[in-house]
């Protein structure tokens, strides 16, 4: 999976950091979650959600997590202990 520079005729390979990056960028133009992000990025550039979970890093499957239980898809996780 390459990503190309405008006025750049050598593609740059993807990375777990670039794709991070792109996904923030999209996080703060769209003021979309970073799961809608990541779906959007898959939709312009005709890609399945698969094929960029290589380029997932832990950071950014924290913030899908957190975005998640924001939204009540998935059950918060405290450490907290009932008093």
């Amino acid at each position: 999976m390459f990503m190309k520079r405008q006025g750049m005729t050598n593609p740059e390979p993807m990375t777990p950091k670039r794709f991070s990056k792109i996904i923030e960028d999209i996080v703060l133009d769209k003021a979309v979650t970073h799961m809608d992000a990541i779906l959007l990025y898959c939709d312009e550039h005709e890609l399945e959600p698969e094929d960029v979970k290589k380029f997932v890093s832990k950071t950014l499957k924290d913030k899908v997590t957190v975005n998640a239980q924001d939204l009540h898809y998935l059950p918060k996780t405290t450490a907290e202990l009932p008093v």
